[in-house]
């Protein structure tokens, strides 16, 4: 009886090997997205000298936890500083103006009615809403965003129209073009979505990927609300989304200058401040 060599499975040395690399990546990507995280700042000589690898090897790692939303590249290194193309993971978001988030989609569940089509999108801005949808059974919910999913599936009362595509876990969302074919198959009656970015009343996002799905979920809906915090409107964004006045009603907490406040309804916008209460 002739015994192969390769050992279990009869698979060959070299996919032992390959097997073996692709699990050191990978463990060694996920300690570099932790210690940006943890540190804010790494760089890139010593994330070379800790992992025992080449710099060329390091670049890599970090294009691919880049291109994931994980961390932006700098000069000799990588942050997991916010900027026009980064603007921080989701458990970062969800703790940024958490108490204004939370006011400004209370006034947003005065938009829902029993028995409509609900579109939300990936925003931790409308996430509150997604928490209060049960009150306003039954419901038909589209989402790309799996902090949403995961709230109200199985719930009663709800049907759950869940987008998929490519998962980003930076954004615990599915994202780019097949996910954008697929909301627009869909039609709803109302869509919630936020932004990261408002300049000279248009709005923009920090990825491509993030622009096509909104833009197919505004071109779906009937009725598009947009929900923002103040400190929309001093960030700088990359992708630009759409104006203002493509929303037919844009939620803004009371902290936003009186000035910018004015400007914005000369435009035509139905702009609905919402007070601390």
């Amino acid at each position: 009886m002739n015994v192969s060599p390769t050992g279990s499975g009869d698979r060959p040395p070299s996919t032992f090997a390959a097997t073996s690399r692709s699990d050191e990546q990978r463990d060694r990507r996920q300690q570099i997205q932790q210690r940006v995280l943890d540190e804010g700042v790494v760089r890139t000589a010593a994330l070379a000298e800790q992992f025992e690898v080449s710099l060329m090897t390091i670049h890599r790692d970090l294009d691919v936890l880049q291109s994931q939303g994980w961390l932006r590249k700098v000069r000799g290194g990588a942050t997991s500083l916010t900027s026009s193309a980064f603007h921080g993971d989701v458990s970062e978001r969800m703790t940024t103006m958490a108490d204004t988030k939370r006011r400004l989609t209370n006034a947003a569940l005065e938009f829902v009615i029993s028995g409509q089509t609900v579109a939300l999108d990936d925003s931790t801005t409308c996430l509150p809403l997604a928490e209060r949808l049960t009150e306003r059974n039954p419901l038909t919910v589209i989402t790309n965003f799996f902090p949403v999913m995961k709230r109200l599936a199985g719930e009663s009362g709800i049907n759950l129209l869940s987008l998929g595509g490519t998962y980003y876990p930076a954004y615990d969302a599915f994202l780019g073009l097949e996910t954008a074919r697929a909301a627009a198959a869909y039609h709803a009656d109302v869509l919630f979505m936020s932004t990261t970015a408002i300049t000279r009343a248009r709005c923009y996002h920090q990825s491509q990927e993030t622009v096509q799905v909104k833009q197919a979920l505004m071109e779906s809906a009937t009725r598009r609300i947009l929900i923002v915090d103040h400190t929309k409107f001093t960030q700088q964004g990359l992708h630009a989304l759409a104006p203002l006045t493509a929303f037919n009603v844009v939620l803004v907490d009371s902290a936003l200058p009186t000035e910018e406040q004015r400007r914005i309804r000369n435009l035509g916008v139905d702009l609905r401040v919402i007070a601390r209460g």
